[in-house]
Protein backbone atom coordinates (compact mmCIF):
# COMPACT_ATOMS: atom_id res chain seq x y z
CA UNK A 1 0.00 0.00 0.00
CA UNK A 2 1.32 3.48 -0.91
CA UNK A 3 1.09 5.88 1.98
CA UNK A 4 -0.16 9.40 1.45
CA UNK A 5 2.33 12.20 2.09
CA UNK A 6 2.09 13.74 5.53
CA UNK A 7 1.38 17.44 6.10
CA UNK A 8 5.07 18.37 5.89
CA UNK A 9 5.56 16.44 2.67
CA UNK A 10 2.45 17.94 1.08
CA UNK A 11 3.47 21.46 2.06
CA UNK A 12 6.97 20.99 0.62
CA UNK A 13 5.56 19.48 -2.57
CA UNK A 14 3.25 22.46 -3.02
CA UNK A 15 6.06 24.95 -2.48
CA UNK A 16 8.32 23.20 -4.97
CA UNK A 17 5.62 22.81 -7.61
CA UNK A 18 4.20 26.33 -7.40
CA UNK A 19 7.57 28.03 -6.93
CA UNK A 20 8.95 26.20 -9.93
CA UNK A 21 5.97 27.15 -12.09
CA UNK A 22 6.22 30.81 -11.16
CA UNK A 23 10.00 30.96 -11.64
CA UNK A 24 9.72 29.26 -15.04
CA UNK A 25 6.92 31.52 -16.24
CA UNK A 26 4.38 28.71 -16.47
CA UNK A 27 2.36 30.83 -14.05
CA UNK A 28 2.91 34.29 -15.57
CA UNK A 29 2.71 37.64 -13.84
CA UNK A 30 -0.87 38.49 -12.96
CA UNK A 31 -2.03 34.89 -12.67
CA UNK A 32 -4.50 34.50 -9.83
CA UNK A 33 -4.48 31.41 -7.60
CA UNK A 34 -7.11 30.46 -5.06
CA UNK A 35 -6.92 28.23 -2.03
CA UNK A 36 -9.84 26.15 -3.25
CA UNK A 37 -8.29 25.56 -6.67
CA UNK A 38 -4.95 24.55 -5.15
CA UNK A 39 -6.63 22.19 -2.69
CA UNK A 40 -8.41 20.52 -5.59
CA UNK A 41 -5.38 20.31 -7.89
CA UNK A 42 -2.98 18.91 -5.29
CA UNK A 43 -5.43 17.00 -3.13
CA UNK A 44 -4.07 18.97 -0.20
CA UNK A 45 -5.62 20.22 3.01
CA UNK A 46 -6.40 23.90 3.49
CA UNK A 47 -3.68 24.02 6.17
CA UNK A 48 -0.99 22.67 3.82
CA UNK A 49 -2.01 25.08 1.08
CA UNK A 50 -1.92 28.05 3.46
CA UNK A 51 1.57 27.06 4.67
CA UNK A 52 2.82 26.84 1.09
CA UNK A 53 1.27 30.20 0.27
CA UNK A 54 3.06 31.78 3.23
CA UNK A 55 6.42 30.53 1.92
CA UNK A 56 5.74 31.90 -1.56
CA UNK A 57 4.59 35.21 -0.07
CA UNK A 58 7.81 35.41 1.96
CA UNK A 59 9.71 35.24 -1.35
CA UNK A 60 7.44 37.94 -2.81
CA UNK A 61 6.40 35.59 -5.61
CA UNK A 62 2.73 36.13 -4.86
CA UNK A 63 0.57 38.64 -3.04
CA UNK A 64 -2.70 37.74 -1.35
CA UNK A 65 -5.77 39.92 -1.46
CA UNK A 66 -9.04 39.15 0.22
CA UNK A 67 -11.82 38.07 -2.13
CA UNK A 68 -9.31 38.03 -5.01
CA UNK A 69 -6.80 35.29 -4.25
CA UNK A 70 -3.03 35.13 -4.68
CA UNK A 71 -1.62 37.11 -7.59
CA UNK A 72 1.75 36.25 -9.16
CA UNK A 73 4.11 39.22 -8.84
CA UNK A 74 6.63 40.63 -11.35
CA UNK A 75 10.14 39.18 -11.25
CA UNK A 76 11.50 42.58 -10.19
CA UNK A 77 9.77 42.18 -6.82
CA UNK A 78 11.06 38.67 -6.06
CA UNK A 79 13.69 37.89 -3.42
CA UNK A 80 16.05 36.81 -6.17
CA UNK A 81 18.97 35.98 -3.86
CA UNK A 82 17.03 33.31 -2.00
CA UNK A 83 18.82 30.02 -2.63
CA UNK A 84 15.58 28.13 -3.28
CA UNK A 85 14.41 30.71 -5.82
CA UNK A 86 17.79 30.64 -7.59
CA UNK A 87 17.45 26.85 -7.86
CA UNK A 88 13.97 27.10 -9.37
CA UNK A 89 14.99 29.78 -11.86
CA UNK A 90 18.09 27.88 -12.98
CA UNK A 91 15.89 24.85 -13.64
CA UNK A 92 13.65 26.80 -16.02
CA UNK A 93 13.84 28.58 -19.38
CA UNK A 94 15.24 31.77 -17.81
CA UNK A 95 18.31 29.92 -16.51
CA UNK A 96 20.83 31.36 -18.98
CA UNK A 97 19.75 34.94 -18.39
CA UNK A 98 19.66 34.45 -14.63
CA UNK A 99 23.05 32.75 -14.55
CA UNK A 100 24.60 35.71 -16.39
CA UNK A 101 23.00 38.09 -13.87
CA UNK A 102 24.32 36.03 -10.98
CA UNK A 103 27.82 36.00 -12.45
CA UNK A 104 27.66 39.79 -12.75
CA UNK A 105 26.79 39.91 -9.05
CA UNK A 106 29.72 37.64 -8.20
CA UNK A 107 32.05 39.82 -10.26
CA UNK A 108 31.00 42.86 -8.24
CA UNK A 109 31.22 41.27 -4.78
CA UNK A 110 33.63 38.33 -4.56
CA UNK A 111 36.82 40.23 -5.49
CA UNK A 112 36.06 42.73 -2.72
CA UNK A 113 35.44 39.84 -0.31
CA UNK A 114 38.83 38.39 -1.27
CA UNK A 115 40.52 41.71 -0.48
CA UNK A 116 38.87 41.73 2.94
CA UNK A 117 39.80 38.09 3.50
CA UNK A 118 43.48 38.93 2.97
CA UNK A 119 43.16 41.34 5.89
CA UNK A 120 40.67 39.58 8.17
CA UNK A 121 40.98 35.81 7.69
CA UNK A 122 42.03 33.66 10.62
CA UNK A 123 45.06 31.41 10.33
CA UNK A 124 42.78 28.39 9.97
CA UNK A 125 40.82 30.07 7.19
CA UNK A 126 44.00 31.00 5.32
CA UNK A 127 45.29 27.44 5.58
CA UNK A 128 41.89 26.08 4.57
CA UNK A 129 41.78 28.17 1.40
CA UNK A 130 45.26 27.02 0.38
CA UNK A 131 44.30 23.39 1.01
CA UNK A 132 41.03 23.63 -0.93
CA UNK A 133 42.70 25.41 -3.86
CA UNK A 134 45.30 22.64 -3.99
CA UNK A 135 42.55 20.00 -4.02
CA UNK A 136 40.78 21.82 -6.85
CA UNK A 137 44.03 22.02 -8.78
CA UNK A 138 44.67 18.29 -8.36
CA UNK A 139 41.12 17.34 -9.39
CA UNK A 140 41.06 19.69 -12.35
CA UNK A 141 44.41 18.58 -13.73
CA UNK A 142 43.29 14.97 -13.34
CA UNK A 143 40.35 15.70 -15.66
CA UNK A 144 37.75 15.59 -12.89
CA UNK A 145 36.50 19.16 -13.17
CA UNK A 146 33.01 17.88 -13.94
CA UNK A 147 32.89 15.53 -10.95
CA UNK A 148 30.78 15.87 -7.82
CA UNK A 149 34.03 15.93 -5.81
CA UNK A 150 35.28 18.98 -7.72
CA UNK A 151 31.94 20.75 -7.26
CA UNK A 152 31.94 20.08 -3.51
CA UNK A 153 35.47 21.46 -3.11
CA UNK A 154 34.67 24.48 -5.29
CA UNK A 155 31.60 25.27 -3.17
CA UNK A 156 33.67 24.89 0.01
CA UNK A 157 36.41 27.18 -1.37
CA UNK A 158 34.09 30.03 -2.31
CA UNK A 159 32.02 29.69 0.87
CA UNK A 160 35.17 29.88 2.98
CA UNK A 161 36.46 32.86 1.01
CA UNK A 162 33.25 34.78 1.69
CA UNK A 163 33.29 33.81 5.38
CA UNK A 164 36.96 34.77 5.67
CA UNK A 165 36.10 38.33 4.66
CA UNK A 166 34.91 38.86 8.21
CA UNK A 167 31.80 40.58 6.85
CA UNK A 168 28.54 38.80 7.70
CA UNK A 169 26.80 40.23 4.63
CA UNK A 170 29.39 38.67 2.34
CA UNK A 171 29.18 35.43 4.30
CA UNK A 172 25.41 35.36 3.67
CA UNK A 173 26.16 35.07 -0.06
CA UNK A 174 27.52 31.55 0.43
CA UNK A 175 24.13 29.90 -0.18
CA UNK A 176 23.40 31.82 -3.42
CA UNK A 177 26.94 31.14 -4.65
CA UNK A 178 26.46 27.43 -3.95
CA UNK A 179 23.33 27.46 -6.10
CA UNK A 180 25.20 29.29 -8.87
CA UNK A 181 28.00 26.72 -8.88
CA UNK A 182 25.55 23.82 -8.79
CA UNK A 183 23.48 25.48 -11.51
CA UNK A 184 26.55 25.74 -13.75
CA UNK A 185 27.21 22.06 -13.20
CA UNK A 186 23.61 21.16 -14.04
CA UNK A 187 23.92 23.13 -17.29
CA UNK A 188 27.06 21.20 -18.23
CA UNK A 189 29.30 24.26 -17.88
CA UNK A 190 31.93 22.55 -15.74
CA UNK A 191 34.28 20.79 -18.17
CA UNK A 192 36.37 17.82 -17.12
CA UNK A 193 39.46 19.97 -17.64
CA UNK A 194 38.66 23.49 -16.36
CA UNK A 195 39.16 26.45 -18.64
CA UNK A 196 42.77 27.73 -18.82
CA UNK A 197 43.58 30.01 -15.93
CA UNK A 198 40.80 28.99 -13.57
CA UNK A 199 42.86 26.56 -11.51
CA UNK A 200 45.84 28.91 -11.38
CA UNK A 201 43.59 31.77 -10.28
CA UNK A 202 42.17 29.70 -7.40
CA UNK A 203 45.65 28.76 -6.21
CA UNK A 204 47.01 32.29 -6.59
CA UNK A 205 44.01 33.81 -4.80
CA UNK A 206 44.40 31.42 -1.88
CA UNK A 207 48.10 32.18 -1.60
CA UNK A 208 47.43 35.91 -1.75
CA UNK A 209 44.91 35.66 1.09
CA UNK A 210 47.37 33.54 3.08
CA UNK A 211 50.07 36.17 2.50
CA UNK A 212 47.77 39.06 3.39
CA UNK A 213 48.08 40.56 -0.10
CA UNK A 214 44.71 42.19 -0.71
CA UNK A 215 45.55 43.59 -4.14
CA UNK A 216 46.61 40.19 -5.47
CA UNK A 217 43.68 38.37 -3.86
CA UNK A 218 41.19 40.76 -5.42
CA UNK A 219 42.89 40.57 -8.82
CA UNK A 220 43.01 36.77 -8.90
CA UNK A 221 39.37 36.33 -7.91
CA UNK A 222 38.34 38.94 -10.48
CA UNK A 223 40.35 37.05 -13.11
CA UNK A 224 38.73 33.74 -12.20
CA UNK A 225 35.19 35.13 -12.33
CA UNK A 226 35.88 36.86 -15.66
CA UNK A 227 36.92 33.51 -17.14
CA UNK A 228 33.84 31.74 -15.80
CA UNK A 229 31.55 34.57 -16.93
CA UNK A 230 32.94 34.27 -20.46
CA UNK A 231 32.33 30.53 -20.30
CA UNK A 232 28.69 31.11 -19.29
CA UNK A 233 28.09 33.71 -22.01
CA UNK A 234 29.56 31.44 -24.69
CA UNK A 235 27.60 28.37 -23.57
CA UNK A 236 25.27 26.65 -26.06
CA UNK A 237 21.88 28.34 -25.98
CA UNK A 238 23.25 31.64 -24.69
CA UNK A 239 22.56 34.94 -26.47
CA UNK A 240 26.16 35.06 -27.67
CA UNK A 241 25.91 31.53 -29.03
CA UNK A 242 22.64 32.28 -30.83
CA UNK A 243 24.07 35.48 -32.33
CA UNK A 244 26.94 33.47 -33.78
CA UNK A 245 24.59 31.05 -35.58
Amino acid sequence: MTSRPGPEGTHARLVQALGGRIASGDLPVGSVLTLAALELEFGASRTAVREAVRVLESLDLIRSRRRVGMTVQPRASWRVLDAQLIRWTLAGPLRQRHLVELMELRAALEPAAARLAARNATDDQRAGLVRLASELDDLGRAGRGDSSEYLAVDVAFHSLLLAASGNLLYAELAAPVREILEGRADLGLTPAVPWPGTLDAHVAAARAVADGDGDAAEHQVRTHIAIVSHEVQEAPGSEADQAAD
